[in-house]
């Protein structure tokens, strides 16, 4: 009987509490990202910093880098000495703070705007993501589905950021770029007030640190063999190396496939525009793809968590053959349809949707208690290798191959990916069950 009221159980109240944090959070990110480039390179007539091309790729580059790296940090610290709540409330306000500096104009308070949007987002970012995986103790069976829907709000901030950013620089040819700024700051702290107002809806998502925890909360804790917790941390390890494919081919989109779309898509829709296609994708496209995996668990069917990774590496691959074939048919350099490229943005939206929430969601699952933050920091450390070597690889082929060449380069690298997790599947599969087991039996208990 406990396990069929679990099973009817909906989503934790917490969901849409995490849900417009993280929206907000993610409206500031690249509200601030859709004209930090451009604020750089800009001459100090037009109100820019007027630091020219090469120190701002340079500045842009290492931003990119240590915001991604950071969480691996933020979780660390998190796990041992403040805890997930409170890292997330402090990385949130030195975020905001983050933000607000960038509205002066002096280089001392964009450099040290900087440094508090780092270290304000390797505490949050972790540890938000860690807090919703905590909230599905009593329904782990609902897990995949609540990151798909978190990962929507993240999605549906990253579409409307564009938006704003490019209204509000529009509006003073000087003083818009700190208009921009302004609101991703106002963006920052609404996402704090939604957490701290509705904090008691997200309490059972919190972990104290391991550092001066009582022994009524050390009693709390979940244990787990050091064997099995050894075990389980390499498996995240082995989907860390998969995803890596994925995001150097993923941030593609910035890159090359930019473009393609400015260079060889019968288009009249500004290049960069297109930066909206994916998170607009995605907010179509994750409430089906939620109800297709729910309906495949109604019958036994639904894939395992590893196996949707995979397929969203097969799907990568599949997105990529689209583009080979649009080159091959526009004999690399002559212009084709702008359908390839949309058919493109969807399939590869789909393989994100099968993956990066996923990968979420499979932290949350596998890593050791005491080690949740610091292993969801790995993720993003993953997440950080993969964006710098799609650079890399662009350097490398874009300019000295053909594009079909290139593209098809990123679909051997895809299903290469694919093939690794097809692999170790057989590995994987028990050590995910296994965990998912042990949750679905401590979340009975708790219905006892």
């Amino acid at each position: 009987m406990a396990q069929t009221a679990v099973a009817k159980r909906s989503h934790p109240k917490g969901l849409p509490v995490l849900f417009a944090t993280e929206m907000w959070e993610r409206f500031s990110f690249y509200t601030m990202l859709a004209i930090f480039a451009l604020y750089m390179s800009a001459g100090k007539e037009a109100g820019g910093l007027g630091l020219g091309n090469e120190w701002t790729t340079q500045i842009y580059g290492l931003y990119i880098g240590l915001v991604y790296f950071s969480p691996l940090i933020g979780g660390f610290i998190a796990d041992r000495y403040l805890g997930i709540k409170r890292s997330v409330i402090i990385g949130g306000l030195i975020m905001m703070l983050g933000h607000f500096l960038l509205a002066f104009r002096p280089l001392p308070f964009f450099f040290s705007a900087l440094v508090c949007l780092i270290m304000g987002n390797g505490l949050f970012k972790p540890n938000i993501s860690t807090m919703l995986g905590n909230l599905y103790k009593k329904v782990p069976e609902k897990k995949d589905d609540g990151y798909n829907i978190f990962y929507m709000g993240i999605n549906l901030g990253a579409f409307l950021s564009p938006l704003v950013a490019g209204t509000l620089r529009s509006l003073h040819p000087i003083h818009g770029w700190h208009y921009a700024f302004g609101a991703a700051g106002i963006g920052m702290i609404i996402s704090v007030l939604v957490f701290l107002r509705f904090q008691k809806l997200v309490e059972e998502g919190d972990i104290p640190p391991n550092k001066g925890r009582s022994e009524e909360v050390e009693d709390n804790v979940p244990k787990i063999d050091p064997k099995v917790a050894k075990q389980r941390i390499w498996a995240l390890i082995a989907v860390f190396v998969v995803v890596i494919f994925f995001w150097m081919a993923f941030n593609q989109q910035g890159l090359t496939l930019t473009f393609w779309a400015n260079m060889a898509t019968n288009t009249a829709i500004m290049p960069e525009m297109f930066s909206s296609i994916n998170p607009a994708y995605i907010l179509l496209l994750t409430f089906p793809l939620v109800t297709f995996w729910t309906v495949l668990r109604r019958f036994n069917k639904e894939p395992t968590t590893a196996a949707k990774i995979m397929i969203g590496m097969i799907l990568t691959a599949g997105a990529f053959t689209i583009m080979g074939i649009a080159a091959r048919l526009g004999g690399n350099d002559g212009h084709v349809h702008v359908n390839w490229l949309l058919g493109t943005y969807a399939t590869i939206t789909l393989g994100e949707l099968c993956l990066s929430p996923m990968g979420l969601s499979l932290v949350s699952k596998l890593a050791p208690p005491k080690l949740v933050g610091t292993m969801m920091g790995g993720w993003f450390v993953a997440t950080a290798i993969g964006g710098y070597l799609s650079g890399t690889v662009a350097t490398i082929f874009w300019e000295k191959y053909q594009n079909s060449t290139f593209f098809f380069v990123l679909v051997g690298s895809s299903l290469f990916a694919a093939l690794i997790m097809f692999l170790v599947l057989k590995w994987l599969n028990p050590i995910i069950h296994k965990a998912e087991t042990e949750a679905a039996a401590s979340a009975g208990e708790e219905q006892s």
